[in-house]
């Protein structure tokens, strides 16, 4: 792939992240993967925030956990690409009555902000949309200072079932790349220059009608993810533990929380 075609593609993409975003904002904002305290608590236990920190949430969503920053820390800033969700996000600040926050719209594999700046980085649920999640770590250990925490939350797939689950993913939501398996994910850390992470894992229940009602796929594209569900009853080869309820099927995504420090020079 030429330099050109690698440009052009992540072009693409970010307009799919554009337009897929757009439409979810306000129902992901509302959503149980938005909202879960289980996978909340996760992230700020590895991310041990005190008084005097300033900490940056990276493709922060309708700014939940950058909200719950906020009131652990002086300063807490989100970065994402698309208004909408920025919008969800400045929303919820107003309602808590939070005076410590800052909004940037940018590219997060480019961020506007100096070396060193923040004591904790984090990005959640976000990673399985890059795609190139190597360069968004990078920009990360390069934005927090030496001995600051970094902690990554996303969906994490056993690695022999994860081709089937990122395969359901991408119909469900086009702007899906690839969720990393645990094992993928902490040689990221190592491949940006961070120590061996900690691990904590958990697990987030969903129903497949809310999952699908907050998703844009294309046309045909729902029944096909159904079909996979129906499927995976029998030998759950997406790692999503499906079970039908009164008629539904519910299931949970498996999510690894991974957190290291920034080492000294």
């Amino acid at each position: 792939m030429t330099g050109r075609d690698r440009g052009s593609g992540l072009m693409r993409h970010s307009e799919q992240i554009l337009d897929q975003f757009t439409r979810q904002a306000e129902g992901f904002a509302k959503s149980p993967t938005a909202r879960s305290e289980d996978i909340l608590q996760c992230i700020l236990h590895l991310a041990q925030p005190g008084p005097k920190d300033a900490a940056l949430d990276v493709a922060c969503g309708p700014g939940l956990l950058v909200c719950a920053l906020a009131k652990r820390v002086s300063r807490a800033t989100g970065i994402d690409l698309t208004p909408a969700m920025l919008e969800q996000a400045r929303r919820a600040q107003r309602e808590q009555g939070l005076t410590n926050v800052t909004w940037n719209q940018d590219d997060v594999t480019a961020m506007p902000y100096d070396d060193g700046c923040f004591d904790i980085v984090t990005c959640r649920f976000a990673f399985h949309h890059f795609p190139e999640p190597l360069a968004v770590l990078r920009e990360m250990r390069r934005v927090c200072r030496p001995g600051g925490r970094i902690v990554v939350a996303d969906s994490a797939p056993a690695a022999a079932k994860a081709d089937a689950f990122n395969a359901m993913e991408k119909l469900r939501d086009p702007s899906h790349t690839r969720a990393l398996p645990v094992q993928e994910m902490t040689a990221l850390f190592c491949a940006a220059g961070l120590p061996e992470p900690q691990v904590e894992r958990t697990r987030l229940a969903l129903s497949l009608d809310e999952f699908l009602s907050r998703s844009y796929p294309r046309e045909g594209d729902e029944a096909r993810v159904r079909a996979m569900f129906e499927s995976a009853l029998a030998d759950d080869e997406m790692d999503v533990e499906p079970r039908r309820e009164q008629g539904a099927i519910r299931f949970s995504v498996p999510v690894a929380v991974v957190g290291a420090k920034v080492p000294h020079a």
